[in-house]
């Protein structure tokens, strides 16, 4: 059998719909890191729970949710703003391919939506007309302050965006400070 909960910062379950870190136990657990004790605490609960690193919504119907992953997740003046909303939503605009949004760094807010986009080829889409189609559809904290357009965006090979590379990227194209 396996269990699954969603909990807050401090570890308490947090109310259906509200988000949160998915923990798991079970019999499929694994036990920890190989001769590592310090870095299997910082994932493993003293009762054997799971920390997935994973942000997680329960629905009041029992199924969950995945929202993000936690290291994503970007806080700009106190708001949370979850990346795959941002992206599956940029998405919907017809001459956007592909869609990657992370934090930067911002003295003032602490951090800024930054995304980078794959348009079509035959699309005249500039960051103005991108925002503009963003005002009134989405939060105002969330329509990013820095959209690059980009023909290819970084990858492993097996295919995962590297977004800690588009973020050092973007910190030195536009001369931000870390």
């Amino acid at each position: 059998m396996a269990w699954v909960k969603v909990v807050d910062g401090d570890g308490q379950i947090v109310e259906v719909g509200e988000p949160g870190e998915l923990c798991i136990r079970g019999y499929c657990n694994f036990l920890g890191y190989w001769e590592d004790p310090e870095k299997t605490k910082e994932i493993m609960s003293p009762g054997g729970w799971l920390k997935t690193g994973d942000l997680a919504v329960l629905q009041p119907d029992g199924y969950g949710r995945i929202i993000g992953r936690i290291k994503d997740l970007i806080i700009r003046g106190g708001e949370n703003i979850y990346p795959a909303e941002l992206e599956n939503f940029l998405m919907r605009h017809p001459n956007v391919i592909e869609a990657q949004v992370f934090g930067v760094p911002d003295a003032r807010m602490g951090e800024e939506v930054a995304a980078w986009i794959r348009k079509t080829d035959s699309s005249e889409l500039s960051d103005t007309i991108l925002k503009e189609w963003c005002r009134g559809k989405i939060a105002h904290y969330k329509v990013p302050r820095y959209i690059l357009f980009k023909d290819e965006l970084p990858r492993t090979v097996t295919g995962k965006i590297q977004k800690f590379k588009m973020r050092d990227i973007t910190i030195k194209e536009l001369n931000l400070s870390k």
